[in-house]
């Protein structure tokens, strides 16, 4: 059984980590009627309110953690609350929504320490949520908000439009100044709290079925949305990513050279691509980017999901279907590119040149690389 991806969302106190997370269940339902979304809440108090509201908006499964904060005085508590998500709930995904004052990093260790003994669950990444408008007073007096803002694999800048411009690059600066990186910390804008689902979460076999449709379905499809879903999202979106949907197409037989994609996946930067999906008939048995952490099963088929997240993936063994080589129409490999705003143009370019993409072997492939947003 493939493990269950994990999506950390830390952030202070009434930065919108909540209504970021319900605003991605009519998302998964447009991608996926049947995705089962399980949700960890972490509290000091010992009321569940936001585990309500979660049953009430068709979260799959919730289960909250009272009276103390995870990462400290609550460790050793995450394993059995996971467990008891899996057998009540069979959940595709696991969010966990930490207090506003739990420390990132002790959780990080935690989900991979998990990992290591049973093989269930694996990090897929870490969120954090930024208040942009309350953000200057208290980020000079939590060293919990620095904390959160620093060790995070993405930043989502919340209540920006509220706030004026000056507040939004002041709050930037800040981020800038914070980042033990040489860059700053890839960041998003939400729309009133919202954010495409693409950009938080990674592909799982849940999600991973749009990546195998027919080419003419993929034309006009990005994950699930048309064409004139992406024009309108693109009217209005507040996160500022561009999408590359990207094709290879070969023999019956062939295969992706699994040492060129692992040269794509090394080169991506995180602060240019927020994410990398595809569904791939591989060469050779890959290896994820820890395998100290998970080792992928060997796939009968060759065929595998992909997902790459700020400088780390995965690999997922999928049954090669009849029905999906039929729709598939010969594509060794779907992919898309999920890019920071002003990306899309550079990333095309270097895809068509070649050493990224390729049939394994001396056989010729198709690469087509098409620009959705």
């Amino acid at each position: 059984m493939a493990p269950i991806p994990i999506t950390l969302v830390t952030g202070f106190l009434g930065s919108g980590k909540t209504t970021l997370i319900l605003n991605l269940i009519p998302q998964l339902r447009a991608q996926n009627p049947d995705y089962k979304l399980a949700l960890l809440k972490n509290e000091f108090g010992d009321l569940a309110v936001d585990s309500q509201l979660a049953s009430s908006s068709a979260i799959s499964g919730t289960r909250e953690l009272l009276g103390g904060c995870i990462c400290c005085n609550l460790v050793g508590q995450l394993g059995p609350a996971l467990e008891e998500l899996e057998q009540t709930a069979d959940p595709d995904r696991v969010v966990i929504e930490t207090s506003g004052s739990a420390f990132p990093d002790t959780l990080v260790f935690q989900i991979n320490e998990l990992n290591r003994k049973t093989g269930k669950y694996f990090l897929d990444g870490v969120i954090s949520v930024v208040d942009v408008e309350n953000w200057k007073g208290y980020a000079h007096a939590s060293p919990t908000a620095l904390m959160q803002a620093k060790y995070t694999d993405l930043l989502v800048f919340n209540k920006w439009e509220t706030a004026s411009e000056d507040r939004y690059e002041e709050c930037l600066d800040k981020v800038k100044e914070m980042s033990p990186y040489d860059d700053y910390i890839p960041v998003v804008k939400s729309d009133k709290g919202k954010v495409d689902v693409d950009v938080l979460f990674g592909t799982d076999k849940a999600l991973a079925r749009d990546l195998t449709q027919s080419g003419s379905e993929h034309e006009t499809s990005h994950d699930g949305h048309s064409h004139n879903h992406a024009h309108e999202h693109k009217d209005n979106h507040q996160s500022e990513v561009e999408v590359l949907s990207i094709e290879l197409k070969g023999p019956a037989s062939a295969s992706v050279s699994l040492d060129k994609l692992l040269k794509l996946l090394q080169t991506a930067s995180k602060y240019e691509v927020f994410r990398i999906k595809a569904v791939a008939t591989l060469s050779a048995t890959p290896e994820n980017s820890d395998a100290r952490i998970q080792k992928p099963e060997a796939s009968p088929s060759g065929r595998y999901i992909l997902n790459w997240a700020f400088g780390r993936w995965t690999f997922t063994p999928t049954a090669d279907t009849v029905e999906e080589h039929a729709s598939s129409g010969g594509s060794a490999l779907r992919m898309t590119m999920i890019l920071a705003r002003y990306e899309a143009n550079k990333w095309s370019r270097k895809l068509e040149r070649g050493g990224f993409l390729e049939i394994d072997g001396e056989q010729v492939g198709a690469l087509t690389v098409k620009r959705l947003l």
